[in-house]
């Protein structure tokens, strides 16, 4: 849906010229005109802190016992708010939202968020869990923790393996009942938990990977154990699961990444004891799979955890956890170029209690520091620019020194 302004600038400025108390507001703000910079959320996404600051003056105003909201939402009208709305930070949705009816409705039901994608602004989210039902939110381009309430409390959901995956402005954490699958799902726009969409085809330990709103989840172990080559693609906008293509190889404990507009699975397991070397490359417009041999090799073990990869600007890169090394994938010569070292304080059992993802255009390395007392997590990141990685630590915080399940939201 496009938004489209209606007022005319003779009527704007006869808007200003009358109220005293909107000329302070930028004109350029009002009309949703915010300059374009290059920043690590997207070369060409407008700066969204350059929108923070009609905000601030509206909440320091009010604060003082002013009622100025209905009267400035009064005189600039709904497609004039939405305008200025886009570029605000989403890390401010909680507060615009408590504002009044209008301003909740557009926040919930992700009118905001729909247009802002056709607009190309993304900000990049980190969530992970370092304790059971427990989740951490982190926006790395302002350096804020984000609130997220606790997961409702399953008995037998909290003692099982869960996989997450972060689709459009959900977090879908894969868990176990007693004898079925269950799906908890996160959304960031309303800040609660609901029952999620079980996949066609239950599974835990399996490979995913989400673009935008969708995602594809590919091999992992039913209900019975069996190991699966099976895969499905979830549209977090209608929540359903379509089935696709299965593999050429059954895999478990493998990894899924998007690179190239095209879905890959990396490494894993075909059985418990046979470690696979390959990878497979889905071409969508094809409807098919590709072997790639070697693709994965020496990237985990029978004991490890799966290959720890990411992909920024559509290059391929992997935290070899047991020689601590950041490695990069030459796609031409299928093979693996060792860049640097991963930081030196992060902390893991074979791969396990490690988290590495891309967000946005940084690498991000969340781990436990050796020897920390109650629990310590620190978040170390990199932009990749062809040299070696130096890694900058960028939040810390008292939490589970393990982290259990990572994943990152752009929207």
């Amino acid at each position: 849906m496009d938004c489209h302004i209606h007022e005319s600038t003779d009527n704007k400025k006869r808007i200003l010229d009358e109220d005293p108390e909107l000329q302070e507001l930028d004109q350029r703000e009002l009309e949703g005109r915010v300059k374009r910079i290059k920043s690590p959320q997207q070369p060409s996404t407008p700066e969204i802190k350059d929108m923070d600051l009609s905000l601030c003056k509206l909440d320091s105003r009010a604060s003082d016992g002013e009622n100025i909201y209905p009267n400035i939402i009064h005189r600039l009208g709904r497609d004039l708010i939405i305008s200025c709305f886009l570029h605000l930070s989403r890390s401010e949705y909680g507060v615009v939202a408590s504002v009044n009816r209008l301003f909740h409705s557009l926040i919930h039901s992700g009118e905001l968020y729909r247009l802002r994608c056709k607009m190309g602004i993304v900000e990049h989210w980190v969530y992970f869990s370092c304790n059971v039902l427990e989740w951490e939110g982190y926006d790395p381009y302002r350096s804020r923790w984000i609130a997220v309430p606790k997961m409702p409390p399953t008995e037998s959901f909290m003692c099982s393996d869960k996989e997450s995956l972060a689709v459009g402005t959900e977090l879908l954490v894969f868990g176990k009942e007693v004898n079925s699958h269950i799906v908890l799902r996160y959304n960031f726009l309303t800040n609660s938990w609901s029952p999620g969409v079980v996949m066609n085809s239950p599974r835990c330990l399996f490979g995913s990977a989400s673009l935008g709103e969708k995602a594809v989840i590919a091999g992992g172990t039913n209900a019975k154990g069996d190991i699966l080559s099976s895969a499905e693609l979830y549209d977090s906008r209608t929540q359903t699961w379509e089935t696709l293509p299965s593999m050429n190889q059954v895999r478990k404990m493998c990894s899924g990444v998007f690179m190239d507009g095209k879905f890959y699975v990396i490494g894993g397991m075909a059985t418990n004891t046979k470690i696979l070397t390959c990878g497979e490359e889905y071409n969508f417009e094809k409807g098919s799979w590709r072997l790639i041999p070697n693709m994965s090799a020496g990237l985990n073990g029978a004991r490890g955890a799966p290959p720890l990869v990411a992909v920024v600007n559509n290059e391929l890169y992997a935290a070899h956890y047991a020689d601590k090394e950041l490695r990069k994938y030459d796609k031409v010569n299928n093979t693996w170029i060792v860049l640097g070292r991963l930081p030196e304080s992060s902390f893991s059992m074979n791969g396990w209690g490690l988290a590495f993802r891309a967000c946005g255009e940084w690498l991000i390395v969340i781990g436990g520091t050796k020897g920390s007392h109650g629990g310590m997590i620190e978040l170390n990141s990199w932009i990749p620019n062809g040299g070696p990685p130096e890694w900058q630590l960028i939040a810390s915080k008292h939490s589970g020194s393990f982290v259990y399940n990572c994943a990152v939201m752009g929207c």
